[in-house]
């Protein structure tokens, strides 16, 4: 029996195994980086241990030091989460020989699915349907469009989608590098690529003693840079028919492999009723909630019984209802995607129904049932997201009787969530669960390229929302000065006996520059660009205004460099600019700046070389991600003070791209 169990991981999964342990009744034993020693995963558990260091490779990847954790922790069992280590046979070799408890699947099922290439060809034998495996060396123009990733781990990382043979030799190089760097495997593999599949995965769970379920399927077709961004179950495109031949192959995957535990066959499937195995993750998913949501099993709890030899019943729980779950990152997908790093400083959720559990409505079948909400949060206010990890802040997941009332109930949530201190892709979130055809069920992997990501990824606040937003930020500005006055605390802010020049405050929000100019008098409040509005009420956290005989209330919230604004009109988030700046830095005009921390990975040119608009640069890494950096327009590279292996911080100057010809900066 397991008396301690120690989560070989951070963040929201590992909070997430703690919660069943507490359940359970087992003690639990944390680890962390130096970033992470003040993470909640780490006040989470009983005890925690530190991993000196900072990045994955120096701590969460060291199975040495989290061996080391559980000896001195007395930790009599491990679970790996997901990421990291969690798919790798000999570390699983290695705590079951320092006598401790595996909780995940045997060490020779994870080796024989971590290859890719080795696991299509078992499952072919198997009789799994698969899709043709391609050598690079010889695809031709029929094949095309092909799609290079890594034989080895998953997340997106060493993926490359090829539309023509020229850039094939390219994208494969790249492919192997990344893989390289993140799996210590260079191998890739090449396949046709389905243009608009859909990306269908069926839950299992199996025992020791030859019981194994199907726990239903999940839908994980909308993704950005092949990583999931929306989940749910059911799929909207599984019928009864598909459902059945889908169980039957992902039993016959686990049959194969003798497999034990919690796992995930994943197969890619079309609009004919036509699917491919892709791959088998012999680990729990990160959208293991929604199938929990819509079963009432808690999947991890199931984990720890099975890892200690217990049985499961003969057969599953039926699903009820929908559930659908978003992934909410710090990263702004207007902008390529790129994540974002810094304090949160705020992050609430309002009505939340559980957190890391089923809700207590699920399953309800009275008339008049509601919707429930559950958050599995890696982060709490003052959170400090950093660059070597992935920026995945949290999963909402909202459960209804109906497909349609999960959705609605997950947009509204976001909506509402007060999120202050980082760019997220809440307000994309949003539009993808409000967008007819998500509502429709539409959803391939192509819905972000057929639906514009530069439509869905607009604020949902308008610049009338903005305007308000900062005369809100004003007035509660001009609030928190009055009551903080020494004398006169009292009197109305912002109020004046004569006529006066007004008062003035300067914001930015996004590329705009805002100006707010208004008088409070006798009369009450005079806004020089919104004479239909009145103020109703001003303290230093909320302002309520009259808008044309509306009444609108808006959370205002101050951070260091920042104003959070909350209201139904859509989230804002303003920089206030002071009235008397200071000298900026000088910067050669074309300096290209590094957008965020992170390592310079590849370098593509020299200095003096001639370059197009658009052409790669360089390339950095940060936040388990590559992100290219590409000339701004034609020019010459008059600098280029990085090389590989270097880090930089935010803002750094990376290269100066002059106008073709110039032999100094322009």
């Amino acid at each position: 029996m397991i008396s301690r169990l120690l989560v070989a991981n951070r963040g929201e999964i590992a909070r997430r195994v703690f919660r069943s342990c507490r359940d359970a009744g087992i003690g639990t034993v944390a680890v962390f980086s130096d970033h992470d020693a003040d993470a909640p995963h780490v006040h989470d558990a009983d005890v925690a241990v530190r991993l000196p260091g900072v990045t994955p490779a120096q701590t969460y990847l060291r199975s040495d030091l989290l061996l080391g954790a559980a000896a001195a922790s007395g930790a009599d069992a491990v679970h790996p989460g997901y990421g990291f280590l969690s798919e790798r046979a000999d570390f699983a070799r290695a705590v079951e020989a320092a006598g401790l408890t595996w909780v995940g699947p045997p060490p020779t099922a994870i080796e024989q699915m971590g290859s890719k290439i080795g696991a299509k060809r078992l499952m072919a034998q198997a009789g799994v349907p698969v899709l043709t495996e391609l050598d690079p060396a010889a695809v031709t123009e029929a094949d095309l469009p092909v799609l290079v990733k890594a034989s080895a781990g998953g997340g997106g990382r060493g993926m490359r989608v090829v539309r023509s043979l020229p850039e094939l030799p390219g994208e494969v190089s790249a492919a192997s590098a990344e893989a390289r760097a993140a799996f210590g495997d260079p191998t890739v593999c090449c396949e046709p690529y389905l243009e608009r599949g859909r990306h269908i995965e069926v839950q299992l769970l199996a025992d020791a003693l030859g019981t194994a379920w199907t726990v239903g399927e999940r839908e994980c077709s909308i993704q950005r840079r092949h990583q999931k961004v929306v989940e749910e179950t059911p799929s909207p495109l599984v019928d009864e028919l598909l459902r059945g031949k889908l169980f039957e192959a992902a039993r016959a995957a686990v049959t194969a492999i003798g497999y034990i535990g919690a796992g995930t066959v994943e197969f890619l499937a079309d609009e004919d009723g036509r699917f491919f195995f892709l791959e088998t993750n012999t680990r729990l998913q990160v959208e293991h909630p929604v199938t929990e949501c819509v079963t009432g099993l808690d999947l991890v709890a199931l984990q720890l019984r099975i890892a200690q030899r217990a049985a499961l019943p003969a057969e599953p729980p039926q699903p009820r209802g929908h559930a659908i779950e978003v992934r909410l990152y710090a990263e702004d997908p207007a902008a390529d995607w790129r994540p974002q790093s810094g304090t949160l400083h705020r992050f609430a959720v309002p009505g939340v129904d559980a957190e890391f559990a089923v809700p207590p409505a699920y399953g309800r079948r009275l008339e008049g049932d509601r919707a429930s909400l559950r958050l599995d949060g890696g982060v709490v206010d003052g959170s400090v997201v950093g660059v070597h990890y992935d920026p995945m802040l949290a999963k909402l997941i909202g459960w209804a009787p109906t497909r349609d009332e999960a959705a609605r109930r997950l947009a509204t949530a976001l909506t509402t969530t007060h999120i202050h201190g980082l760019v997220t892709n809440r307000d994309l979130l949003v539009r993808v669960l409000r967008h007819p055809a998500f509502l429709a069920g539409e959803t391939d992997t192509a819905f972000f390229d057929r639906h514009g990501l530069a439509a869905l990824a607009e604020p949902l606040a308008g610049k009338d929302a903005e305007d308000l937003s900062a005369l809100a930020a004003a007035l509660a500005d001009a609030a928190a000065n009055r009551a903080a006055a020494r004398t006169g605390g009292g009197l109305p802010s912002g109020w004046r006996n004569v006529a006066s020049r007004p008062q003035v405050k300067y914001y930015r929000v996004g590329e705009r520059d805002l100006e707010v100019r208004y008088r409070i008098s006798r009369e009450g409040l005079r806004a020089e660009d919104h004479p239909d509005v009145a103020l109703v009420d001003a303290i230093p956290e909320r302002v309520v205004l009259d808008v044309a005989g509306v009444r609108r209330s808006f959370d205002v919230a101050a951070h260091p460099g920042l104003v959070g604004v909350d209201s139904p009109l859509g989230p804002v988030t303003l920089a206030p600019v002071p009235r008397f700046a200071g000298p900026a830095a000088h910067l050669p005009p074309g300096s290209l700046l590094a957008p965020m921390p992170g390592t310079v990975l590849r370098v593509a040119v020299a200095p003096g070389e001639t370059v197009a608009e658009g052409q790669p640069l360089l390339w950095l890494e940060a936040m388990k991600m590559e992100h290219r950096i590409a000339a701004p327009s034609d020019g010459v590279v008059t600098e280029l003070p990085v090389a590989p292996g270097q880090q930089v911080e935010v803002g750094a100057v990376l290269a100066v791209v002059g106008c073709a010809g110039a032999a100094e900066p322009v």
